[in-house]
């Protein structure tokens, strides 16, 4: 066998081990083996791989939701029961169709005060995080105040909200805010204290302040934690608004719900239930796109797998 056969010759044939690359090729480049082209995979594009994601993570709930939906509708419809007790979700999703003005215009204040009640507690818990952060003996004089205030029974602090500030706005602004402001307010508290020592001790060594070393290490830290109780408060702020309407309000899904109520009309109180839930669902979803405008290294991370 002449030289230049034995260069022909495969390296397997010679017991060799071949040198793989990640990508189904050789170190020459050459596709390996039994390896055909067509069967090396391309790493899956940032939007599809993102929408593939959110499919595989909603079919279970979506799946879930449908199968509670149909049972109701069927048990609603051959049971016997009577509709003033337990509407088919068709009869409620008719009612939200006839009624869809009257739900708008009452939405729209419990979205008012849901909103300008969620900003007031924003911005009540990061300067109280801020001042506990920076003042520690508060701290441990304001978390029993704030620990026994989300004690309180909604259902007996309302009315006594609204007694003492009367049925316009500002009863249902302050509800809002009691009921979502603790959980942001630990979030942050929490995520300053995550704060890695090694960042704040190089920060000082470098001469930084402490109010340069709160914004350069402890506030970044704390932000996807501040995110975390943004969302779990966003959910409570609907029922804040609601409740504060039940103890008193001239139009709202609170007072729509009371009125339904009272003329037993469960399909009208479950349609405004639906709107609540929606409307709830809706501003989680602005959190979360706020979240990944606001934080884009998190995402960055993720997307890295890390």
């Amino acid at each position: 066998m002449t030289t230049t056969e034995l260069a022909r010759r495969p390296v397997e044939a010679y017991g060799l081990p071949l040198e793989r690359s990640s990508r189904g090729q050789d170190a020459s480049g050459s596709p390996v083996g039994n390896v055909p082209v067509s069967e090396v995979v391309e790493p899956q594009s940032g939007p599809r791989k993102r929408l593939l994601a959110a499919v595989d993570t909603a079919w279970p709930a979506t799946l879930l939701v449908a199968a509670i939906v149909l049972a109701w509708e069927l048990y609603a419809r051959y049971s016997g029961i009577k509709a003033t007790t337990l509407p088919a979700p068709s009869r409620v999703v008719e009612q939200i169709v006839v009624n869809r003005q009257a739900l708008v215009d009452n939405a729209l204040p419990t979205i008012g005060a849901t909103l300008s009640g969620f900003a007031l507690s924003v911005t009540a818990a990061f300067l109280s995080s801020v001042l506990v952060d920076f003042v520690r003996p508060l701290r441990r004089a304001l978390f029993p105040v704030f620990i026994i205030s989300q004690t309180l029974p909604l259902v007996a602090i309302a009315p006594l909200v609204v007694l003492w500030f009367g049925f316009g706005l500002l009863p249902k602004i302050l509800l809002v805010a009691l009921v979502t402001f603790f959980p942001m307010m630990v979030a942050l508290v929490q995520g300053y204290d995550s704060t890695e020592k090694d960042m704040e001790w190089l920060l000082r060594s470098m001469g930084a302040s402490r109010a340069q070393v709160f914004l350069k290490a402890r506030l970044p830290s704390a932000i996807p934690f501040f995110f975390t109780g943004l969302r779990i408060s966003i959910t409570y702020a609907v029922v804040g608004a609601i409740f504060a309407e039940y103890a008193g309000a001239a139009k709202g899904l609170g007072i729509y719900m009371l009125a339904a109520k009272n003329n037993f009309r469960p399909d009208l109180v479950l349609a405004a239930v639906f709107c609540s839930a929606l409307l709830t669902l809706v501003l989680f979803g602005c959190t979360v796109v706020i979240q990944r405008l606001a934080t884009p290294w998190e995402q960055a991370r993720k997307g890295d797998g890390k």
